[in-house]
């Protein structure tokens, strides 16, 4: 832990940290439940590696998916470079109730409706543990080829981490996304790391998203990410649906939008997600 949190915690929020209790954060971070000596509680989180303005770009996503007023995203309470750090509402977390899951796909339509400026990010922030580049595009076949497949496979050719001919068929698919990628739609307002670890159920059932990617892009790509590692329920899919009904043939087009997260993974952690990014290719050859 960097030992000026509770220095910038106090300093930030006007009141002593009475105690810091750890808590699960992913697999980058150090989290905390930070309890202040005005009986107020806070989720506070540092790290002591990574790009610098790791949690302002966290912050800063957090705040842009919260402006929709769509899903409920815990409010940034402060964002640091210098100590790393940052500061959200605290979340008590629950169980699900009946309508938990509807609500949730209703929640993500509204989000995704709300729309973004571009594909990518206007501030060009990176995003992710490997920094890929949200620089804006005109169009999703350019933003997931320039900003997603290329880079990725550049990345997993100096690491070894796929074999040349999954290399050659990423980039391969890039140069074909207009004709794999169904009809044009305008940039949805993504989360963009969308799996069941980063949506926390409170007391009362609700769903709140956390930890994005935040940035401009196919909406079908947060519905990808959240088949990729189940975790959610059907009756969020249909809610969804009934909303916000996907283009005909998207079911032809969840291995595409998984192959970024996969090849992250087989990037990341090598093992099954090796093999997994392989038969995504395969299945679009």
């Amino acid at each position: 832990m960097a030992l000026d949190l509770p220095n910038y915690v106090a300093r930030t929020l006007g009141s002593a940290v009475k105690s810091l209790e750890p808590v699960s954060g992913g697999d980058v971070a150090l989290a905390f439940r930070a309890t202040l000596a005005d009986g107020r509680v806070v989720f506070a989180k540092t790290r002591s590696r990574g790009a610098a303005d790791f949690f302002e770009t966290e912050a800063a996503g957090l705040a842009w998916l919260h402006e929709a007023g769509a899903a409920a995203i815990p409010r940034v309470l402060g964002a640091s470079n210098n100590p790393p750090a940052l500061l959200l509402e605290w979340i008590e977390i629950g169980k699900p109730v009946a309508d938990t899951e509807e609500k949730l796909g209703r929640a993500l339509a509204a989000l995704h409706s709300a729309g973004a400026p571009c594909f990518g990010r206007e501030d060009r922030r990176t995003t992710g543990s490997r920094g890929l580049p949200n620089d804006p595009c005109d169009s999703w076949p350019e933003f997931y080829a320039s900003r997603r497949l290329l880079p990725l496979a550049r990345l997993a050719s100096e690491g070894g981490a796929l074999p040349p001919r999954a290399i050659r068929d990423l980039e391969r698919v890039s140069e074909r996304l207009e004709g794999l990628g169904g009809p044009h739609e305008p940039p949805a307002r993504l989360h963009g790391d969308l799996w069941a670890g980063n949506r926390l159920i409170d007391v009362k059932g609700e769903s709140w998203l956390i930890d994005p990617a935040a940035h401009g892009g196919h909406r079908e790509f947060d519905l990808a990410m959240m088949r990729l590692f189940g975790g959610f329920g059907e009756a969020c899919y249909r809610a969804y649906a009934e909303a916000f009904p996907l283009a005909p043939g998207w079911e032809e087009r969840v291995a595409l939008h998984q192959l970024a997260p996969l090849a992250v993974h087989a990037i990341k952690f090598g093992g099954s997600y090796r093999e997994a990014t392989q038969r995504a290719l395969e299945s679009l050859r």
